[in-house]
Order: structure tokens, then C-alpha cells, then sequence
């Protein structure tokens, strides 16, 4: 069979062909030797002494009419067709398979069909054909590509069955050629964008798949992948002041300059190179066989110098820029969930960065946005939990050195992550909104305890400092929830100080400054927080209900060395002291870490001090020790 070993076993041929079955195909044919086979093909075949076929038996117990004319009806049929022996070899082949191979059909007599219509090129075929030629299974349908006479290519639609009452097989070869290529342009229609005429998202996901399957890397392969996914800055603006159609104008020109980028690099495993619209004003380029970041990275540099040239469209000149996140790895191991993933975030990194920029993934980065993102989830629900828990920071008079008052500042006890600093995770609750649930919880239970150290110490009542957000003044009624704090607690007014951020102060006006000014009317201290870090806004002060300022810890660190002094600091230090006590404010001076700070500190006139010199940040019974002993009952 077209020069294949037949497969195991005895051969095909002697499964039917016994001496009996040979005579009695001769002594029972109605029309003798020498007469062409009908369309009940013969189970027996006779050869002569040169090996060609000489006579089969055109169709037992039928008429010769009838055989004349189902052979007609075989030669006249518009689908090509050959009737096959057991072997595999062509006993009669019709007009039309003829002209569908570019041969007249009575040379291809005797033809391996398997040959002439590629069926052994495949393993898998190649069996499944075996077994119809031992009656094993009923029909083989396969799709193979032949050479038409004039050389181009054809699809055909192969099927092989056993004649029924025959020992013989039917081959029919159906001409698909015209069903695949509209199949293939409905293809491409499905799978490019009909704007830009660059693949679309679901050609990408496809070829992105293919490029991470590392089972087909050809030899060579550097067994990497890149990604260079691109955002259109301020696309929309274009869309909504000269209109969608410019908006279509400007992302077909986009996709050409970024597939003359892919063309000029050059780039993929198999000369090629993938771009493609993702969406809206979203283009990925894929970089197969990537030789790592600085390739990558080229290419991202050429991407966006190519498009801050400006564009000339329906008159208008119009300047555009991208962002782009790059991402270059090793393709095994790397799914495109995974890469995408990547992309996308390093995307929003290029934004967040002031767009028009590329950037390039950062796994340490990107760890840890991925714990940010595991603390925003589960940050509501640990309020509830009871995760929370303060810590208490002195604040010590400069003079004398006595326990004036003392911070409230709270740490999570993360079950995963372990205790965090306030650094952590505020910004996500004020992001979130629970800042104002945790602000009230900090606030209760800072109270409470400080209620407890007034009746431990009533001949010397520490105040508590507590940190406000500036959501907890417009998301939440503060001043009541002060009141009630206070009341039930039972601690007086006066040992209470809220402390805001300046940035915050500074620009209160309306409710947030109404807010202020009931709290300080009921008693509650005000204090600034990192004062000379935002506005400083002096006029301004003046006008706050404010009691104290907290010097940022930037201005001392100047202090720390005794032998070289920084003189700027000093001077600017000592007017913020000296405008705070001519406004009747005190000052508490941040990040105290040495005894010469502290000293030069006082003799400024700063009225207190906070830092790592007097004690770190300690749980309330450390405080208690700090105060002193109890007085006798």
C-alpha cells in the first residue's frame, strides 16, 4: 500500500482469497473474461503472469443491465470516487476523481489509494485506513490537502466504507477547497478588529497560548516571552471633543506605526510578530523568544517615541502619548492569566507614574501591591474581629522631664502578616471608609484607659493624644461621637487632644472647621500634626481653634549632631516656637532620639518633647510604671 509494510498480521489477501473462492469466481462470471467491474465490485481478483489485473466479477446475481447501468452512474457522478480491494489498491476509479488528480481514471488502476490521496502521511490515519481495509471499523473520514493539475493546492473531504454485500471498499474524495476559504475569511473576520485590521483579543489569547506551550519550542528557543501592553493617554477626550469617527481615524494610525515598530524590530520565534487590539484604546505586543528586559525595553523606548509624533487627522493635529506596563519572563511555568495579570498591573504602575512613560514589572513591587491588596480585603472585617490593639507613646516636658501626656497609636495584629504599624494599613482604611469604625474604636478605647490612669493618678491626669482622619470629620459626626465617647467613659474634656494632619487643617473651612471649633468649645486640645511639612499656612493658624503644634521630626534631625549644628534648623525651629507661644500654642517637638536634642530642644523653648529617647511606643501597663506608684487607698 503505496509502499507501506502492510500492517501485522497475515496478509490482507489471504484473509479471503482461497482456491475455491477463486474458481468460483471464474466459472460463475456471466460475461467471462476480459469485461471492465461494475459498481458491485468483486471480493476475488485474478492476476496474470505480468501482474496486472485481468478480470473481475462484475456483480453476482445481478442483471448485466443492471451493472451497466450502476456503472454509468458510477462514472457520470460528480463526486470522485474509486472502488478499493482489501489491499488498498484501486480496482475502478471514476471521471471525476480523474480530473480531481490530473489523471485519466484506468491509470490508476492497481494505484495504492492511500498514495494518491495522502492517507499514510499521517500515523493516526494510516491506522484507522488499515482498519476499514480488514472490516475491523465501518468508515474513515479525514480532511486532507492534494495537488490539483494546475498545482495549487486542494482541501478534500476523504471517506472510506466497506461496500455493503462486497468484500470491496468505497473511496469518495469530496472537493471542500471552497467551504475552507470562506471558512478561513469568516475566520479572520471573527478573529481581527474591524477598525484597526489588527488581530483582536481572542487571536491574542490564542497565539499567547500557543506561545507558552513550551512542548513546541523548536530547538533553539531561548524558552522566554514578552509582553509590551499599551494604554492610550487621555483617549477619551478625543472621542468626546471631535467624535468617534477621528477616534476610529487616530486608532487605525496608532496600529500602524505599532505593527512598523514590531516590523523594524523585527521580533518573534518564527519571523513574526503579534500586535493586537485588546480593546477600546488598549494594543498589546507579544514578543516571542524574547532574550530578556533590554529587548523589551527597546521596544517599549520605540513604541513611544514613535507615537509622540503628532498625528494629522480630518484636519486637526493631535498629539497623543501611552503608557505601557513591560513584562519579560521565562514561558514555562507562566500561564496567560498569570502574564496578563503582569501587564496589567505594570500598566497601572506607568499611570500612576505620570503616563507616557513605560515601566517595567517589579516582583518586589508587585508583592507588595499583592499585600496591600490582601490588607484592603480584610481590613473591615478585622475591626469586628477585634485585631486591633494601642500601643501609648509619652510625651515628656522638656523641663522638669515629668509625663505630660501621651499618644494613642494602634497596631494591627494581622493573623498572616503579623503586627503592623499604623504606616500599614490607615491610608487603606481612610481609602476604604472604615477608617471611620477604626477612628472609633481608637477613640473609645483610648479614653477609656486614660480614664483609668486619671483614677490611678488623680494628683497627676495625663491627657491622651488621639490621631483623627480627615475622612472621620466628613464621613462621620465627630463632635457627637466625642460627646458620647466622653460621657461614657467619664473623662474629663480637658484630657482629650485630637490631632489632625496640617495638610488637613490648614485648609479646613465649612464643616471640617465648624467641627474644630465645637470640640475645642467643649474642651477637647487641637493639636497639628507634622506641622512645617504641608501648607504652612501662618496667616491662617491664627484663625484655627488650635492648641498645640507638633514639629515634624525632619526639623530635629539637624539637632543630632553636637560639633557641627545645623544653624538653619536651629534658627527656623526656634521662630516656629517663639510664633507658637506669641499665639498662646504649645509646641511638641517629634522624633527625640538623643539627650543632646532634648537639650537643645529646651533650651529653645520647646514645651515638649516625643521620641525614642524617652520611650518607644509601649502597652498601657508599661505607661502605668512610667507614672509612677499608685497613691495608698
Amino acid at each position: 500500500m503505496g509502499g507501506r509494510p502492510p500492517p501485522a498480521g497475515p496478509p490482507l489477501r489471504d484473509l479471503y482469497e482461497t482456491s475455491a473462492l477463486r474458481e468460483r469466481a471464474v466459472s460463475e462470471s456471466p460475461d467471462g473474461p476480459g469485461h471492465g467491474p461494475g459498481i458491485t465490485v468483486p471480493t476475488v481478483t485474478e492476476r496474470s503472469a505480468t501482474g496486472r489485473r485481468s478480470r473481475t466479477e462484475p456483480g453476482v446475481g445481478r442483471p448485466a443491465s443492471e451493472v451497466r447501468d450502476l456503472q454509468a452512474a458510477f462514472n457520470a457522478a460528480q463526486l470522485a470516487m474509486a472502488v478499493l480491494d482489501r489491499e488498498g489498491k484501486v480496482i475502478s476509479a471514476n471521471q471525476a476523481l480523474g480530473a480531481l488528480l490530473g489523471a485519466e481514471p484506468a491509470r490508476l488502476t492497481d494505484e495504492p489509494a492511500a498514495d494518491l490521496v495522502g492517507l499514510g502521511q499521517d500515523s493516526r490515519t494510516w491506522a484507522a485506513y488499515c482498519e476499514v481495509l480488514r472490516g475491523r471499523s465501518e468508515r474513515l473520514r479525514c480532511t486532507q490537502r492534494l495537488k490539483s493539475p494546475d498545482g495549487q493546492s486542494v482541501w478534500a473531504d476523504v471517506t472510506v466504507a466497506p461496500l455493503a454485500d462486497s468484500r470491496s471498499v468505497l473511496m469518495s474524495v469530496a472537493d471542500i477547497s471552497d467551504r475552507r476559504d470562506l471558512q478561513a475569511r469568516l475566520r479572520h473576520l471573527q478573529m481581527h478588529d474591524p477598525v484597526t485590521r489588527l488581530p483582536n483579543r481572542a487571536l491574542f489569547f490564542e497565539r499567547l497560548a500557543a506561545a507558552l506551550d513550551t512542548s513546541v519550542h523548536p530547538r533553539g528557543s531561548t524558552g522566554r516571552i514578552g509582553l509590551c501592553y499599551l494604554d492610550l493617554d487621555g483617549f477619551k477626550a478625543v472621542n468626546d471633543t471631535l467624535g468617534h469617527r477621528v477616534g476610529d481615524q487616530l486608532l487605525s494610525s496608532v496600529a500602524q506605526r505599532l505593527a512598523h515598530c514590531a516590523d523594524q524590530a523585527g521580533y518573534g520565534r518564527r519571523g513574526g510578530h503579534l500586535v493586537a487590539r485588546l480593546g477600546g484604546d488598549e494594543f498589546a505586543l507579544l514578543v516571542e523568544d524574547s532574550t530578556g528586559t533590554e529587548q523589551l525595553s527597546a521596544l517599549a523606548g520605540s513604541v513611544l517615541a514613535t507615537l509622540q509624533r503628532p498625528f494629522e487627522l480630518a484636519g486637526q493635529r493631535l498629539s497623543i502619548s501611552a503608557s505601557i506596563g513591560v513584562v519579560e519572563r521565562v514561558a514555562a511555568g507562566t500561564t496567560a492569566t498569570a502574564l496578563m495579570q503582569a501587564a496589567d498591573t505594570t500598566l497601572y504602575w506607568a499611570k500612576a507614574d505620570g503616563k507616557a512613560r513605560w515601566t517595567l514589572f517589579d516582583p518586589e513591587r508587585n508583592a507588595h501591591r499583592m499585600t496591600r491588596q490582601a490588607l484592603a480585603s480584610t481590613l473591615r472585617p478585622a475591626v469586628e474581629h477585634g485585631e486591633f490593639t494601642l500601643e501609648y507613646q509619652p510625651l515628656v516636658g522638656l523641663g522638669d522631664g515629668s509625663v505630660r501626656g501621651v499618644e494613642a497609636l494602634v497596631r494591627w495584629r494581622h493573623p498572616q502578616f503579623g503586627t503592623l504599624a499604623p504606616n500599614r494599613f490607615i491610608g487603606l482604611a481612610e481609602e476604604d471608609g472604615s477608617i471611620v469604625e477604626l477612628g472609633r474604636w481608637v477613640l473609645e478605647t483610648a479614653c477609656r484607659q486614660a480614664r483609668r490612669w486619671q483614677l490611678e493618678h488623680p494628683d497627676a491626669p495625663v491627657f491622651v493624644s488621639v490621631n483623627v482622619a480627615v475622612r472621620q470629620v466628613w464621613d462621620s459626626d465627630l463632635v457627637a461621637d466625642v460627646a458620647g465617647i466622653l460621657e461614657t467613659t467619664g473623662l474629663p474634656p480637658e484630657l482629650l487632644q485630637l490631632e489632625l494632619t496640617e495638610s488637613a487643617v490648614m485648609g479646613s473651612a465649612g464643616r471640617p472647621l465648624q467641627a474644630l471649633q465645637a470640640l475645642s468649645d467643649m474642651g477637647v486640645s487641637i493639636a497639628i500634626d507634622d506641622f512645617g511639612t504641608g501648607y504652612s499656612n501662618l496667616a491662617y493658624l491664627s484663625r484655627l481653634p488650635v492648641s498645640t503644634l507638633k514639629l515634624d521630626g525632619s526639623f530635629v534631625q539637624g539637632f543630632r549632631d553636637e560639633e557641627h549644628p545645623n544653624p538653619a534648623d536651629e534658627t527656623i525651629v526656634e521662630a516656629l516656637v517663639q510664633l507658637a507661644h506669641r499665639l498662646g500654642l504649645t509646641v511638641t517637638a517629634e522624633c527625640v532620639e538623643s539627650a543632646e536634642q532634648a537639650d537643645r530642644l529646651r533650651r529653645i523653648g520647646c514645651d515638649t518633647g516625643q521620641g525614642w529617647f524617652y520611650s518607644r511606643p509601649v502597652p498601657p501597663d508599661r505607661v502605668s510604671a512610667l507614672l509612677g506608684p499608685h497613691p495608698a487607698p
